[in-house]
């Protein structure tokens, strides 16, 4: 027999829905409510391996996600109890200390500094990875002895926002940044303890100045690869971008070859989706919980985390998708299975599917159902038609949080809104190549990452906002398509 909200009040089930996760953004979420909509996805636990220094995942895969759940929300021993994957010396307070090492807000160069640093000294051999050499003696002075305190006090006592300064500071002392963190590795050995250094929004580095952020990133990871073997209790954890791993760590040389070989990699399988999912819905309050049991959902609780589901395939969380959208996204099969359609309309163009755009297609779907005049079946939240509607603004939000990391999606907007597509390759590319030289925002400053069009559409396909189809010519995901207002033959009708 099918569950029934009879005892519930759909108004209050809409209204929870839609506010359930602070448009998805793990970043937003204070501590209060973090715990609870934090979903430990088994295999992302790799990332805290000691020997693991590189995180590499696309945007929105939720790296400071994780970040945030072990350095601002101390939540490492949860994830432990909740996957067999993890290995970490120790669960014991006092075992383990973690370190930001970026972001440090005023205690390191802005954009512009870090640019005019790179300018100056970025043909200079290591001069990125001695900058980052000199910010983790800032980040871990404290924690030396009296001697490495005294020798390194002239590299203290410079601004952390002068990088030149502190770059002089640091070959000035020699090699008394070496010494005194030999010393404060040997003295954690002895003691049992690990220091973790955490590197994150690596992608805000340089701004839109490609160079700084090349430059910077290769430093970064340069340093690690050099240093990561020779201290055993300070350890790296680098939460990196795809595509700019793929970019620009891997000239790195064969150091960062051994290095990246054991990074660990944020992906979402579809059973981690609806995991996440469900794991959100259940603990935004206790109504929706309670709906969650009556579609036979099984729950462990954790004293931190709050309920976690036991979701072992995609096809675990399907009684509770069918119950609050219906089993089809229409009247029958041939509109699709509301379980695959979910993940398939949010895929960028490398067939990823990833949390936030999940999260935010039901948020907005409630809302829009709030006010919808549709009639539901009883055990339905949600109408598909709301679902449909919700993509769009997904889109939309997903393009615009988006120019965070890629600055010129709005020139690439004007060049090609209520453009029909799929596209012939020349045809797009002739298409960009009317406009390049025209700006790319409101400052002439951002310019794409490439030189030509023909580069800039392979960028395109190579980061997923849009996709290259087998008979050769170019697509674009419904992640990107109302966000870049283009327009799809035979579309979905949507009211």
């Amino acid at each position: 027999m099918t569950p029934s909200t009879q005892d519930f009040d759909k108004e209050i089930l809409l209204s929870s829905l839609a506010q359930m996760g602070s448009h998805g953004r793990a970043e937003k979420e204070d501590a209060s409510k973090f715990p609870r909509t934090f979903y430990p996805v088994p295999e992302h636990a790799h990332a805290f391996d000691p020997d693991v220094v590189l995180v590499i995942g696309p945007r929105g895969s939720g790296k400071s996600e994780l970040f945030r759940a072990v350095i601002d929300f101390n939540l490492l021993r949860s994830i432990k109890n909740n996957t067999i994957f993890l290995r970490v010396p120790s669960l014991e307070p006092g075992h383990m200390t973690w370190f930001k090492g970026y972001p440090i807000g005023s205690q390191f160069p802005d954009i512009r500094g870090l640019s005019s640093f790179f300018c100056k000294r970025g043909n200079i051999p290591n001069a990125g990875l001695e900058l980052w050499f000199a910010y983790l003696v800032r980040t871990l002075w404290n924690e030396f002895d009296e001697e490495g305190r005294e020798a390194n006090r002239a590299l203290i006592s410079e601004q952390g926002g002068d990088a030149e300064s502190n770059h002089d500071a640091f070959l000035n002392s020699g090699s008394a940044p070496t010494l005194a963190l030999d010393r404060l590795d040997s003295r954690l050995e002895e003691e049992d303890h690990y220091f973790f250094i955490g590197y994150d929004e690596i992608d805000t580095l340089g701004g839109a100045d490609w160079n700084t952020m090349s430059k910077s990133i290769t430093g970064l990871v340069a340093f690690w690869a050099n240093y990561t073997r020779r201290w055993r209790r300070i350890r790296a954890k680098i939460f990196l971008r795809t595509d700019l791993f793929d970019r620009y760590a891997i000239a790195g040389g064969a150091d960062l070859a051994k290095l990246a070989a054991n990074r660990a990699e944020i992906t979402w399988s579809e059973r981690n989706l609806y995991a996440m999912l469900v794991k959100r819905i259940a603990n935004t309050n206790e109504e929706l919980f309670e709906y969650c049991k009556k579609a036979k959902i099984n729950f462990v609780d954790d004293p931190y985390i709050g309920h976690v589901p036991r979701i072992n395939t995609a096809q675990d969380a399907k009684p509770l998708i069918d119950k609050i959208i219906g089993r089809y996204m229409g009247a029958n099969a041939k509109k699709g299975l509301t379980i695959r359609w979910l993940p398939e309309h949010i895929r960028d163009g490398r067939k990823l599917a990833l949390p936030r755009p999940m999260v935010r297609l039901i948020e907005k779907a409630a809302e829009f159902q709030r006010y919808s005049s549709r009639s539901l079946q009883k055990s339905q939240l949600l109408d598909p038609t709301s679902v449909r509607r919700a993509l769009d603004v997904v889109s939309k939000e997903h393009v615009f949080q988006s120019q965070d990391e890629w600055p010129w999606l709005d020139g690439l907007a004007n060049r090609i809104e209520g453009e029909n597509v799929p596209w012939d390759r020349r045809q797009l590319e002739k298409l960009l190549d009317a406009k390049w030289e025209e700006p790319w925002s409101r400052t002439n400053e951002i310019r794409p990452p490439v030189d030509a069009p023909r580069e800039f559409v392979d960028y395109l396909i190579e980061v997923g906002i849009f996709r290259a189809r087998s008979d050769g010519r170019v697509d674009v995901p419904d992640l990107f398509l109302a966000g870049l207002s283009l327009k799809r033959k035979g579309g979905v009708r949507k009211k």
